[in-house]
Formats: structure tokens, sequence, C-alpha cells
């Protein structure tokens, strides 16, 4: 078996979920000007319609709700079918945030997080991971991100799926070394999208969302286990998770209060 290596343009499709907009719709973009034809997966058509559009057929819409297994599946066979071409890099990126806290905890709104962040990536990885493994070539990233090192303020639910999404990528990686896979963990800080739009909060080191999108594809061609961005945040955030609670909650507590 071949040792993993990046996917190239000319394996296959790239297939990105959450592509609607953001950094899925950008990423899409982006890989468009890198060479490859993107199959693009959210629950908006007329977005994915105008993303096709302006992508110049380089990018074939196929809508389906990540959390319905049988409509992602099916949204997957119908791109590679009609065009004679297997889905060569997975881009899992389809994910939500609502903001909660422990005086308003919202079951519907925590299970909401749950399946779409945990549930659809796991969907989607069942659509796309017997095939690559079967060919023994393919690349799997998975769109978790820095919010996943350590619990933070109003983010119950993120953090935690966040977090479950980078010890999934962890464990793949295991296994998926020995049938020439290739599976990365993208770990963003803040970067200006709807989603981040919606905060009441400073943001340290936002980032625009065509920057973000740039690392993304470049660390992806690059192959390196975790791409996480913007390095100065990520840096700061992997030191706080080796830090003791005694100084962890207080630091973090300070930081984070509503200005």
């Amino acid at each position: 078996m071949s040792r993993p290596r990046p996917a190239r343009p000319e394996d296959g499709l790239a297939w990105i979920t959450g592509a609607s907009s953001g950094i899925g719709r950008q990423l899409a973009l982006e890989l468009v000007e890198r060479g490859w034809t993107v199959v693009a997966t959210a629950r908006r058509e007329a977005e994915l319609a105008a993303l096709a559009a302006e992508a110049k057929g380089r990018v074939i819409a196929a809508p389906a709700d990540v959390t319905d297994a049988q409509a992602v599946s099916a949204a997957v066979h119908r791109a590679q079918t009609e065009t004679g071409r297997p889905i060569a890099l997975a881009v899992l990126n389809a994910g939500t945030y609502i903001h909660d806290s422990a005086q308003r905890f919202d079951l519907d709104a925590f299970s909401r997080q749950v399946r779409v962040n945990i549930d659809g990536t796991a969907i989607a990885l069942a659509s796309v991971m017997p095939a690559m493994i079967a060919r023994g070539t393919g690349q799997i990233a998975i769109v978790s991100s820095v919010a996943g090192y350590r619990g933070l303020p109003r983010a119950i639910a993120y953090s935690a799926t966040k977090a479950a999404l980078i010890a999934m990528a962890e464990s793949l990686k295991f296994d998926l070394d020995q049938t020439g896979v290739m599976i990365n963990v993208i770990n963003p800080g803040f970067v200006k999208t709807p989603l981040t739009d919606r905060n009441d909060f400073p943001m340290p080191f936002l980032m625009p969302v065509e920057a973000a999108a740039k690392r993304i594809a470049d660390g992806l061609a690059r192959g390196r286990f975790e791409i996480a961005f913007p390095r100065r945040f990520a840096a700061i955030l992997k030191l706080m998770r080796i830090l003791p609670y005694a100084l962890y909650f207080p630091v973090v507590g300070r930081t984070t209060q509503r200005r």
C-alpha cells in the first residue's frame, strides 16, 4: 500500500460540504482557481446555483442536507456518475454554531449542533471513505476549530462538537495511514463569515474569508495533518491546552468578558 499523499486535480473531483456560504463557498472558488472541479453540497439550492454560475461550470451543485444520509449518498453518487470521476478530495466543512450558556441552555439547539457538526461529518465520511480505501488513495479533511482545543465561554455545544471532530480525525489517522488515504483536520480561528457576523464579542485575529481559503488550500496541498490558523491565535490556544485549570479558568474568563 502506497503512503498517503495529497490529492491532485487529475485524481478526480473535490467535494465540499457546507459550500453555500462562508469558508466552504470561498474554498470552492479557491480550489477551482487551482485546477479542481468541485462538487458543492449544502441545503440552499439557490446559493449553490449562484456559486456554480460564478465558477463558470467548474462547480457542480449537489444539494443535500448533511444530516440526511440517503440524500448525501445520492448526491455524491450522482456527481461521480455524471462526471465519470471519483471524489479524490473531500472537505467536510458543514457546521453550525449557536450561542449558548448554562443560564440559557437549550437542548434543541445543543442537539442541532451535534446533528450537523458530528453526525453530518460522519454521514459524509460514510459516503466517500469506503471507496477511497478500496482505491488505496484519496484525501479527507475534517473542518473543526480552535474552539475544540478547550471548552470556551458561550460555546458549550460548539466546543464539545469541535473537540469531538479533532478526536475523530486523530483516531481515523491511525487506520487511514495504512490504506493510502490521507486525513487532515482544519482548525480555523475567527474568520469573517455570516456565522461569525452573529457574534457580539471581540474576535481577535479576525481573518478575511479569502485568506482563510488560501491557507486551507495551501495546507491541503502540503499534506500536514493539522491546518491551523491564524498561527499566532492557534499557538495561544494550544498553550491554553496545557495550562492547569487554576490558571485556565481565570485567564480565559477575564479575556472573554463581554465589553
